[in-house]
């Protein structure tokens, strides 16, 4: 019995030599790498023009992004390359007082939003309209929320900041971000056009942990909305119309490590292009 038994230690031992390689390297499930890893990559570093990019958009041109500074910074748009590069920086003759996000058309327009509003008191909220081919004429789109009454309202009830813009259908929708609580993002619309709106509120979405949006769009075929929080993707897929994505199946991609995540953009369908306050450009691929 003892020689059958330093047989099989043997060979058990002789097994562990040759394939010690394989058995010690392959990960256990808790230290797989996450589902994100092989989809999402640094681009490149911004340019130093480009100090606290809030908003992004995909231009027409293959590797070419649009993207801008938030409050305290000049009017200014910046053309980039994918490897980071500054191609031209278009200088506007509007106010910054606090640009948050951008949206486009399917006519190419470009849509400013001003909308930053951290206190909850500003009345001079807009989104400027602007046509790369002509960038100096803009339009404003003046609104104000519906519910809003008191400037500010109570701490709890300070829901009227938005980092987040999408156009579709000739309406903007604006997804605000949550100083009060953190955790709701109200969804209002108005008319992709000149003038003065009241912002309709048609809808919210309560996030499954402590969330405050930082951007948003929604894919050329209309069928995925993302929403950006810092070092989140929301993911929204299958809702009846986009006026009510929030209502759809949703998914909250982690992107740890990209830091104070601000611009997001739908390169194509399957593809965002997202920007931070660090820095750093970077690609998603869903």
């Amino acid at each position: 019995m003892i020689k059958v038994a330093a047989v099989f230690v043997a060979v058990a031992a002789l097994l562990f030599f040759f394939m010690r390689d394989t058995l010690l390297e392959a990960p256990t499930t808790a230290e797989a790498p996450p589902a994100t890893a092989a989809s999402f990559e640094k681009l490149a570093n911004l340019p130093g023009a480009v100090g606290e990019s809030s908003g992004v958009a995909v231009l027409p041109q293959e590797g070419h992004y649009l993207t801008h500074n938030d409050a305290g910074n000049r009017p200014y748009l910046y053309k980039l390359n994918k490897e980071g590069k500054l191609v031209e920086t278009l200088k506007l003759d509007i106010k910054n007082v606090d640009w948050e996000d951008l949206a486009q058309d399917e006519a190419g327009n470009i849509y400013i939003a001003d909308t930053g509003n951290n206190n909850n008191r500003r009345r001079d909220l807009v989104v400027y309209r602007m046509n790369l081919e002509n960038p100096q004429q803009t339009e404003a789109i003046h609104f104000t929320y519906e519910d809003q009454k008191k400037f500010p309202p109570s701490k709890k009830e300070r829901n009227f900041d938005s980092e987040g813009l999408f156009w579709h259908d000739d309406n903007l929708y604006i997804i605000t971000k949550d100083r009060g609580q953190g955790e709701t993002a109200n969804v209002y619309q108005i008319p992709a056009q000149p003038g003065n709106h009241k912002a309709r509120l048609i809808g919210s979405y309560k996030a499954e942990t402590e969330t405050e949006v930082t951007g948003a769009d929604i894919s050329p075929d209309g069928n995925t909305v993302a929403l950006l929080s810092e070092e989140k993707i929301h993911l929204f897929r299958g809702f009846d119309s986009p006026a009510t994505f929030f209502e759809g199946d949703h998914d909250e991609v982690s992107i740890e490590g990209a830091g104070q995540t601000e611009g997001i953009a739908f390169e194509n369908n399957n593809t965002l292009i997202i920007t931070s306050e660090g820095g750093n450009l970077y690609r998603y691929s869903l």
